[in-house]
């Protein structure tokens, strides 16, 4: 059989021929299809901008920002994924290409993480997490586990950043601005592991378009047997439109994590899907979860063979 007859009678990739290449012969539709992924990868921008570029008070503390617009497809939507402790923006380039080619502008800001959530874990005062989240979000100086200024906190660094794209490419970014403040309804959050966490927070403050939480949040009190009470707080983003995603065999305790997220999502009942690598998803569950076997369980729900996972937590979440 013909190779071009052999790629039509296979649903996706037949999919993916134009009316216009129905008569090609194999070897012109191989270059064309060839060339055409070659111009779709071609149009997804990739940026690098330092924090002191868009603000003189802030400094870098990994990596410059990390910054995409969409390949095509346009959704008109911003995507900011937030890396985990000591997590660089610059390590996120797949990840962040991924949702790009989706449609979606992207940004990972790079931000004070330092310090490890779960320094909190085993802490007497119940409101430890509560100060953690509180000042590396908005620089109030409320935590004794960072140290963080209202300049480098991470609201101003990604208000700072917006504002600075806004103004030098105003066509593609000002959409996400208004009055020099983040416009989030357009904007979906999402974290790995703490910065789970702070896209969670974020959801509580703000009315974000979707929360995307991967490995985490960590913000379970071990000493009082429950999560931080800052997650059962009844937040500005609606808990449908909050979607996780957790590994079974996390070294951080999936059984935190899942109470964590419940918390967070408003569940009474904690309902999950099992979801396996290169696989279509379908579900009308909030919780994704997976079982791969792989050394770095607390970071594959970050590799890329969860596009599909991925595809279906933010194309839910932020439905309008």
């Amino acid at each position: 059989m013909p190779l071009i007859a052999i790629i039509r009678r296979v649903p996706y990739l037949g999919s993916l021929i134009p009316n216009y290449m129905k008569a090609y012969t194999p070897l012109t539709y191989i270059i064309a299809l060839l060339f055409g992924g070659i111009a779709a990868n071609a149009q997804i921008r990739h940026q690098e901008i330092s924090p002191a570029a868009t603000s003189p008070s802030q400094v870098m503390v990994h990596t410059h920002h990390l910054v995409y617009e969409p390949a095509k497809n346009n959704k008109h939507q911003l995507f900011i994924m937030i890396p985990g402790t000591n997590g660089k923006a610059a390590d996120f380039k797949r990840f962040d290409s991924s949702f790009a080619a989706m449609g979606y502008f992207v940004i990972t800001p790079d931000y004070m993480n330092k310090v490890v959530t779960t320094v909190c874990s085993t802490s007497e005062d119940s409101t430890c997490f509560n100060n953690f989240r509180e000042e590396i979000m908005f620089g109030t100086p409320v935590s004794d586990k960072v140290q963080v200024d209202s300049a480098n906190s991470l609201v101003q660094r990604i208000t700072t950043l917006l504002n600075y794209l806004a103004k030098q490419q105003p066509k593609q970014w000002k959409q996400f601005v208004i009055n020099g403040k983040p416009r989030w309804e357009h904007i979906i959050v999402g974290g790995h592991s703490q910065g789970a966490g702070h896209a969670a927070y974020f959801g509580k403050r703000f009315p974000m378009a979707g929360v995307l939480l991967f490995s985490g949040p960590q913000d379970y009190l071990q000493q009082f047997h429950r999560p931080a009470s800052w997650q059962l707080q009844v937040g500005q983003t609606p808990a449908s439109k909050i979607y996780a995603f957790l590994h079974l065999q996390d070294p951080f305790n999936y059984n935190y994590q899942i109470q964590d997220v419940t918390a967070v999502n408003q569940q009474q009942l904690t309902d999950t899907t099992m979801v396996q690598p290169n696989s279509a998803v379908g579900s009308h569950h909030r919780i994704f979860v997976t079982d791969i076997d792989k050394k770095d369980k607390h970071g594959s729900t970050l590799g890329t063979e969860f596009t599909e996972v991925w595809k279906v937590m933010i194309t839910n979440a932020a439905k309008r």
